[in-house]
């Protein structure tokens, strides 16, 4: 019988299907292009991957945008294609996460064609509509994250609606049961298509404070941080109403109890609130609710062990007990190879620690296609920019597309995606660090990240033990993992110099079985860890 817990450690590879894999010619990633290359996920020694949606959409937000749930845009393919898929994936025993959109759909979706066509059809509650003000203004201050007020004035109602996101986007009202039920139903859908999970895109936006309260504002100098540029005002507030409402657990349950009837089957709620690590926490509690946690705390530019040991050791304190899973990647940050690099210059060996760095945290792992090849953040011309994002906040925040070009699969035009004009031009430095040519180099960042994630497999500790810090200095960074009276010693230097640590600060233990996949010595109790070095050690 295959393990219901397969999640409970697994590293998960998020494929982005518009840039991985064109079959067609029409410079669009499609879901034959990912069935074309399974033998090279397979290869990389990951347990799952997590497809960003390919659902029928305008794509104003690049199918984050839904108007169609139980149907696959025709640019990525069609449902015998994704069939093809799940036999294909399962016959490798690569398990298949697909992105599920559900606290808003698309503007074209038919229940808001209908809703907003009046406020007595049968869909007319569907969605947050509100009243304008007596002066005419918006409900109240609440924001959009992609700039601007949150609400959208719909003539044919003479109200405005509720959109968290982009204009296109609108949300559900989720107090409404039938909106639930609908959803539910759509998920259901993919369930029986024999998908082994979903990862819940937004999930803490389903509700909305339904007094329609105002947000407080926020102090300038805590504007900083979670993932927003301080030029775009949604930084300006506390985001304690238009999300991460009480309700919104009781919909979670729902979710579970319905994944609880395909056994193995798995929630991955990204989670953006206040207080990202105290929700994740309350989110995965209780065995009732999500399996695992996704938030965007290491997805910042706060690069220092300091920082990591705290997010962790935070998550830990609270979350007694879910189970979390990192990224430092992914579809809409920058690339973790350029966010993180020292001097602006992407660093292969930094690349190959913080992959065993990722690995070797508690909890399981997303990793974003391309870092295994080290791949920084490509630069996109204005001309050619495709997110909205971007497009509006140009030129001090230049939006997601520098993380969503093309996969360079060989070193040649369009590097082997597409026979086609790409949707985004293929970065030139990233088709010198191609695939073909990483294969073949012993010493790649590709072989290195294959060869950790086949280590990490065999190690429990790893897998699903327990963690422990130790005190270091900057910049190392050092902990146990420990299982079943087995416990190995993971230090990392996140500096481009030499670094040191004293073991003997540490109680006293036998060193005698190192571990491959390092490159730091250990002389008497003096372990120097190289520039970007990592070292692993059974105690």
């Amino acid at each position: 019988m295959a393990n219901p817990l397969w999640w409970k450690g697994a590293v998960i590879y998020q494929i982005y299907p518009r840039s991985f894999q064109d079959t067609n010619g029409d410079g669009i990633g499609d879901i034959p292009g990912i069935v074309s290359r399974l033998d090279y996920i397979k290869s990389l020694g990951v347990d799952a991957v997590w497809i960003s949606p390919f659902f029928k959409s305008p794509m104003k937000d690049f199918g984050y945008d839904i108007s169609d749930y139980r149907d696959i845009d025709p640019i990525f393919g069609n449902l015998d294609d994704f069939d093809e898929l799940i036999e294909e994936a399962h016959k490798r025993d690569i398990k298949v996460i697909i992105d599920q959109v559900l606290s808003h759909t698309s503007d074209q979706h038919p229940w808001f064609l209908e809703s907003r066509e009046s406020k007595n059809n049968d869909y007319a509650d569907w969605y947050v509509w509100a009243d304008a003000r007596e002066d005419g203004t918006q409900p109240n201050n609440w924001l959009s994250l992609f700039g601007g007020p949150a609400w959208q004035w719909e003539p044919r109602r003479e109200q405005y609606y509720l959109h968290n996101f982009l204009t296109e986007q609108p949300d559900l009202n989720f107090y409404n049961p039938k909106v639930r039920q609908a959803v539910l139903d759509n998920v259901e859908f993919w369930l029986k298509k024999g998908v082994d999970g979903f990862r819940l895109d937004a999930i803490n936006f389903c509700y909305h404070d339904a007094q329609l309260r105002d947000n407080p504002a926020k102090p300038k100098e805590k504007r900083q941080g979670r993932g927003f540029s301080t030029d775009n005002p949604y930084a300006f507030q506390y985001h304690y109403y238009n999300n991460t409402q009480p309700e919104n657990l009781d919909f979670i349950r729902d979710i579970r109890a319905l994944l609880n009837k395909y056994p193995g089957t798995v929630a991955l709620g990204e989670i953006s609130s206040e207080d990202s690590l105290a929700t994740m926490a309350e989110y995965t509690s209780g065995g009732d609710k999500l399996h695992m946690g996704y938030s965007f705390e290491l997805l910042t530019d706060d690069y220092s062990s300091r920082y990591i040991r705290k997010t962790v050791e935070t998550l830990e304190a609270n979350m007694r007990e879910g189970w979390p899973c990192w990224a430092f990647s992914n579809h809409d940050v920058e690339r973790v190879a350029s966010r993180w690099a020292r001097n602006g210059q992407v660093n292969a060996n930094q690349v190959k620690m913080l992959t065993a760095l990722l690995g070797s945290l508690r909890g399981s792992v997303c990793m974003y296609q391309g870092e295994e090849l080290a791949l920084g953040e490509a630069e996109v011309a204005f001309n050619d920019l495709q997110d909205p994002y971007g497009v509006t906040f140009w030129p001090n925040f230049k939006g997601r597309d520098g993380c969503r070009t093309p996969m360079p699969w060989r070193d040649e035009e369009n590097a082997g995606f597409s026979e086609g004009k790409p949707w985004l031009p293929v970065y030139a430095e990233h088709r010198a660090q191609n695939v073909a040519k990483q294969k073949q180099d012993p010493e790649s960042t590709l072989n290195a990240f294959s060869e950790f994630m086949a280590w990490r497999r065999t190690q429990p500790a790893l897998v699903e033990g327990s963690i422990r810090f130790i005190e270091t200095d900057e910049p190392v960074l050092a902990f146990y993992r420990e299982h079943d009276g087995e416990s190995i010693l993971c230090c990392f230097n996140l500096a481009d110099a030499p670094a040191t640590l004293d073991l003997t600060l540490q109680p006293t233990h036998q060193f005698a079985d190192e571990i491959s996949h390092h490159n730091a010595s250990l002389q008497g109790s003096i372990l120097t860890l190289p520039a970007f070095g990592c070292w692993f050690a059974m105690v």
